[in-house]
C-alpha cells in the first residue's frame, strides 16, 4: 500500500471532525491534548479580521505558554482573547476564525485554511524538529516580499532575508528590505511576525527555514481578502496606515556629493531658479562617504566650515528660494532602543538610546534644516531597525510640532510606514540591467506596504555603461517613482544641466566597479537638460494626482505605483507584468529599459487606452508596440478617466494663477477624490482639507464636482477648473456648491 499523501491525511481527518466547530461563534475556545510539559507548545488561532486569521504556536515555559516577543513591527499586540487554544496531540478538528475554516490535526502539524464557501486557500504543515513550515506554492505568481531580491514572482527562488547592502546582488538588484509579506494573485496572502528565516519558493510546496532552526515561538498572519486591495487593507490592519509626506516631498530632489565651496553649494541653487527646473530639496553627503560634505567626519553633525562656513545663512537663503535642505546622517550603534520622549542622561550618554541620538540632531534641526537621510543601519535587528524610523519620526515633532517630518532611509522593515518613512534602493550600479530590474522591484516594495520609494537616478556607482540615454531613461522612470531624486558618484551628471558642461564632477574613488566617467564626447549634450525638463515639468503637474493618491494610501494602504493586478485582478497576464505599472488608477507606465530602444511592447488590461501625448485610443487585451524616441516613454490612460493637472511650477508649493485642469477620458463612467491641504501641517487632522469629489458620468456627457463630506475649501475659497474633453474645453469655477456640466 503506498503511503498516504498529506492532502489525503488532512481530507481524512477534516471528515471524521470537521462537523464540530463548523459555523460556531461565541467565546473562545480551549481544546485540550497531551498535558503541557516545558517540551510543549501550545497553539492558539485568533481573529484578526473577517478576512484574516492568526497563528501562533508557543513553548511551553514553567507550565505556561511562553509570549510572542515584542518588536515594534505590529500595529497593536493583540486583536482580542484567541477563538482556540490547542495544546500538543490535539485531536483534529475544524475551528472557525473570521469568515475562514480552520482544519487543524497534530500528526503531522497541519492547518488547512478554507473560506466560507468550502475553496481552499492555503495548507500550513509545521515540522518543528526541522525548524521549517512550508504552504502551497499554487501556480500564480507570488509577490511581495520587500524590497530587492529576486524578481518579479518570487517561485522559484530562494531568499535568505538579510538586510541591508549584503543581499541579494546589490548592483542590479539594490539593498535589501526583507518583509515576511507575501501575496499570491491565487487569493491568499502570508505574513510572518516571527521568527526570521530563509524562504525557499524552489518546489510545488514552499518552504520557511528558522535562521537558527528555532520555529517557536511561530507567529503567522493568514489572510483571504476579496479582493486586491483588500490584502494591502489587511496588510496595513496588522503593521499599520502610511502618514502623509509634506507635499514637498513629492517634488523633485538634488542630492550633491563632493563639495567644492560655498559659492558652487549657492550656484547649483541658482542655476535651478534660473534655468526654470522645477526642484524642492536640496541634499547634501556627509564627509567620510564623499572627501568635502556638509559634516566635518562621517557620523558627525558639525558643519565642515570650509563649504558652510555660516549655515544659518545659507540655509535662510536657500528658504527665501524655496528650497528644503536635507542632511545625511549615520549611525554609529548596531542597536536602538527606547523613545525620543525618554530621558537622555547626559553623565551617561549612550547613543543606543533613541534619545540621546536623537538629541544630536537637534541643534542643527534648529537652525531650520528640513530633514534627515539617515545612512547605513544594515546590522540594526528588526526591533532597533524600526526605534529607528520612529525616532525620526516623532524627534523633529518634538520642536516642530505641527510640521510634517522628512526622512529617507535605507534600511527598513514591516511598519516603517507609519512613520512616513521614506525608501531608496541603495548603492546600485549604473547598468541597464539595473534600471530594468528596478521596476518589478518597485512594484513588489509597493506591495509590501512601503508606498514612499525611490533609487538613485543614473545610478549610485558609475560603470561603463553610464551614458546620456541612460541617465535619461532613468530620469523617465524616476517621475513615476514617488521620490524622485538623482544621486550617484560623479555627481555633477545626475544634476539635469550636468551632461553639457563637460565636468563629471570629481573622481572620488578609482578602481570602483569598471570605471565610468564617460567620455568626453558626451558631455556636451544639450538635450538632457530639455528632455529632464519636460519630466519635471510633467511631475509637477500630476502633483494634485499625486498628493491625492499619497493621501489615498494613508486611509486605504494603496500606494500611489501600482501593481495592474491591483486593477485587474481577473486577467493573469496583467498579474504577471513586472515591466510595468500603474500610477494611481488611470495612468499606465512602460518605462523604456532597453539600450537603442526605438519601441515598447506595452501590455493594456481590456478596455479602451488613450496614448497620453497623442490622445489616440487603442484597444487593450494583449501587447501593442509603441514607436519611442528618447524623449519618450509610452504613458496610456484608462478610458473612464479623470486625470487632473495642475500648472507648472517651479517648486511644489508656489502661487501660480493658472487653472486645474481637469481632463476626462471617456468610455465609461468615472470618478476622483481630488484632496489639497496646506501641504506642510498637521491641520487635517482637524479638518483643514479639502476633498474634491469628482464624478463623470459617461451616457450622459456631465461632470458633478461636490465637496467630499467632512471636507471644506482651502486657500483662497475658490477653485479655477478648466475641464477638457477632447478638444472641449468648460472654464468652471468652483465655491463648495455642487457643481454640473455637460461636455
Amino acid at each position: 500500500m503506498s503511503k498516504a499523501s498529506r492532502r489525503q491525511v488532512l481530507k481524512y481527518a477534516v471528515g471524521c471532525v470537521g462537523f464540530l466547530l463548523e459555523g460556531r461563534g461565541g467565546p473562545a475556545l480551549s481544546f485540550t491534548g497531551e498535558p503541557a510539559t516545558d517540551r510543549g507548545f501550545e497553539v492558539r488561532l485568533s481573529t484578526v479580521s473577517a478576512h484574516t486569521c492568526r497563528l501562533s504556536i508557543l513553548p511551553i515555559e514553567e507550565g505556561r505558554a511562553t509570549g510572542i516577543p515584542w518588536n515594534g513591527v505590529l500595529l497593536q499586540k493583540s486583536w482580542g482573547a484567541p477563538v482556540a487554544k490547542l495544546a500538543m496531540n490535539f485531536k483534529a478538528q475544524t475551528i472557525r476564525c473570521g469568515s475562514l475554516s480552520i482544519a487543524a490535526s497534530s500528526g503531522p502539524l497541519l492547518f488547512a485554511f478554507r473560506k466560507a464557501d468550502g475553496r481552499r486557500i492555503q495548507e500550513l504543515t509545521i515540522d518543528n524538529t526541522a525548524g521549517t513550515f512550508s504552504f502551497d506554492s499554487g501556480d500564480s505568481p507570488l509577490l511581495g516580499l520587500g524590497e530587492g531580491g529576486p524578481q518579479f514572482d518570487r517561485r522559484g527562488s530562494t531568499d535568505g532575508m538579510l538586510s541591508g547592502q549584503r543581499g541579494y546582488e546589490l548592483a542590479t538588484h539594490g539593498a535589501r528590505v526583507p518583509i515576511p509579506w507575501i501575496i499570491s494573485t491565487d487569493g491568499w496572502a502570508l505574513f510572518v511576525n516571527q521568527p526570521s528565516g530563509t524562504f525557499d519558493f524552489t518546489g510545488p510546496y514552499s518552504r520557511f527555514r528558522a535562521i537558527d532552526g528555532k520555529l517557536f515561538p511561530l507567529d503567522l498572519f493568514i489572510v483571504a481578502a476579496e479582493s486586491p486591495a483588500g490584502f494591502l487593507s489587511e496588510y496595513a490592519r496588522l503593521t499599520g496606515l502610511p502618514e502623509m509626506l509634506p507635499r514637498w516631498a513629492l517634488g523633485y530632489q538634488q542630492s550633491h556629493r563632493t563639495l567644492a565651496s560655498r559659492e558652487e553649494i549657492l550656484e547649483i541653487a541658482k542655476t535651478f531658479r534660473e534655468k526654470k527646473l522645477p526642484c524642492d530639496a536640496l541634499i547634501y553627503l556627509g564627509t567620510g562617504f564623499c572627501p568635502s560634505g556638509w559634516n566635518t567626519a562621517n557620523g558627525s553633525f558639525a558643519w565642515n566650515d570650509h563649504v558652510f562656513p555660516d549655515p544659518q545663512e545659507i540655509l535662510d537663503r536657500f528658504h527665501s528660494e524655496h528650497f528644503h535642505v536635507v542632511l545625511h546622517s549615520v549611525i554609529l550603534t548596531d542597536k536602538l532602543h527606547g523613545t525620543v520622549k525618554d530621558a537622555c542622561q547626559l553623565a551617561r550618554f549612550d547613543e543606543q538610546e533613541v534619545a540621546c541620538y536623537w538629541d544630536a540632531h537637534r541643534k542643527d534641526f534648529s537652525l531650520g534644516v528640513d530633514g534627515w537621510w539617515p545612512d547605513e543601519g544594515d546590522s540594526l535587528d528588526v526591533a532597533s531597525t524600526v526605534a529607528r524610523h520612529r525616532m525620526y519620526w516623532e524627534g523633529p515633532q518634538m520642536d516642530r510640532p505641527n510640521l510634517r517630518p522628512y526622512a529617507l532611509h535605507r534600511n527598513g522593515f514591516a511598519g516603517m510606514q507609519r512613520y512616513a518613512s521614506i525608501l531608496w534602493s541603495g548603492d546600485v550600479d549604473s547598468r541597464w540591467e539595473t534600471l530594468k530590474t528596478h521596476v518589478p522591484i518597485a512594484i513588489n516594495t509597493a506591495l509590501t506596504g512601503i508606498p514612499y520609494w525611490g533609487t538613485d537616478i543614473g545610478g549610485f556607482v558609475p560603470t561603463s555603461e553610464l551614458t546620456a540615454e541612460l541617465y535619461l531613461r532613468w530620469f523617465q522612470f524616476g517621475a513615476f517613482n514617488p521620490l524622485f531624486r538623482s544621486h550617484g558618484r560623479t555627481w555633477k551628471l545626475r544634476l539635469p544641466w550636468g551632461w553639457n558642461t563637460g565636468d563629471p564632477g570629481p573622481v572620488e574613488i578609482r578602481g570602483y566597479a569598471d570605471g565610468g566617467t564617460p567620455d568626453a564626447s558626451q558631455l556636451h549634450n544639450p538635450q538632457v537638460e530639455i528632455i529632464c525638463k519636460k519630466y519635471l515639468e510633467l511631475r509637477y503637474r500630476l502633483l494634485p494626482y499625486l498628493y491625492s493618491l499619497v493621501h489615498e494610501s494613508t486611509k486605504t494602504g494603496m500606494p500611489p505605483l501600482r501593481s495592474l493586478w491591483l486593477h485587474y485582478p481577473e486577467d493573469p497576464k496583467a498579474a504577471a507584468r513586472g515591466d510595468e505599472f500603474l500610477w494611481g488608477p488611470s495612468l499606465l507606465v512602460a518605462p523604456v529599459v532597453e539600450k537603442g530602444a526605438t519601441s515598447r511592447n506595452v501590455y493594456l488590461p481590456h478596455g479602451t487606452w488613450f496614448d497620453f501625448w497623442t490622445g489616440e485610443a487603442v484597444e487593450g487585451g494583449g501587447e501593442v508596440t509603441r514607436k519611442v524616441d528618447l524623449e519618450t516613454t509610452p504613458l496610456y490612460v484608462r478610458a473612464g478617466s479623470i486625470l487632473p493637472l495642475g500648472p507648472v511650477k517651479q517648486y511644489a508649493e508656489e502661487k501660480v494663477d493658472e487653472p486645474l485642469f481637469l481632463s476626462i477620458y471617456p468610455g465609461a463612467d468615472a470618478s476622483f477624490l481630488l484632496y489639497d491641504d496646506d501641504g506642510v501641517s498637521f491641520n487635517f487632522r482637524q479638518g483643514e482639507w479639502m476633498g474634491l469629489q469628482i464624478n463623470w458620468e459617461d451616457a450622459r456627457r456631465a461632470l458633478r464636482l461636490q465637496l467630499a463630506r467632512g471636507s471644506r475649501m482651502v486657500g483662497a475659497g475658490k477653485l479655477r477648473i478648466m475641464a477638457t474633453l477632447h478638444n472641449t474645453l468648460r472654464p468652471i469655477t468652483f465655491d463648495g456648491s455642487p457643481v454640473e456640466l455637460k461636455l
